[in-house]
């Protein structure tokens, strides 16, 4: 699993948020006694609007931390997922190299940066998803798309170990290993007790 995704859908960004949401202070309060809020709870104000399906806000909020706080690699990561779910590629990619220049080894800047170049630069995703992996070691979905594109440079024995990799880490992606992988990836069945000594 990637570190900061809370789930990660094969061929699907990590679109999960990097912390949990808190309340801001209210409203209410006369600005006097106010104190401003922190760069940290402008970051959960917007990780909440994120998680109510509110890409605006969470944006603005966002914009506001890093106003506050230009090295945040946490708003940079979600405002690249959120351009990313909007079809914004450029700005995606934009955002996830912000966050990876404050953290190299983020590894869920470098997976979504590599699905985003998976088809026209799989050269460039080949080596953010191996950084991922070497970040995080069971980051099953990524060591999936390596053995992905490893298959696409016709490199049948790197690709069967990703996917090995993959399936070590989560069982549950055998089912996206193609066929001619997936047979050598099964575990063995149980040695049967039938007619055996006592």
């Amino acid at each position: 699993m990637l570190s900061g995704a809370a789930a990660v859908a094969t061929g699907l960004l990590s679109w999960s948020v990097l912390a949990c949401a808190a309340a801001l202070p209210d409203a209410g309060t006369p600005s006097a006694k106010r104190t401003p809020p922190s760069a940290d709870a402008l970051l959960q104000a917007g990780i909440a609007a994120q998680q109510n399906h509110d890409p605006q806000g969470a944006s603005r909020f966002y914009g506001v931390v890093l106003a506050l706080d230009p090295r945040n690699k946490a708003a940079w990561y979600n405002l690249g997922v959120i351009a990313h779910q909007d079809g914004r590629t450029a700005d995606a990619r934009r955002a996830y190299e912000k966050a990876l220049k404050i953290d190299p080894a983020f590894p869920s800047a470098l997976y979504n940066e590599a699905l985003l170049l998976k088809a026209g630069d799989p050269d460039l995703a080949m080596g953010l998803l191996e950084r991922a992996v070497g970040a995080d070691p069971s980051a099953a979905t990524a060591h999936l798309h390596l053995g992905d594109l490893w298959v696409r440079k016709n490199r049948k024995q790197e690709a069967a170990e990703e996917y090995r990799s993959a399936v070590a880490a989560d069982p549950a992606l055998l089912s996206q290993v193609p066929e001619p992988f997936r047979t050598s990836l099964r575990p063995a069945p149980a040695p049967s007790t039938a007619g055996s000594p006592r």
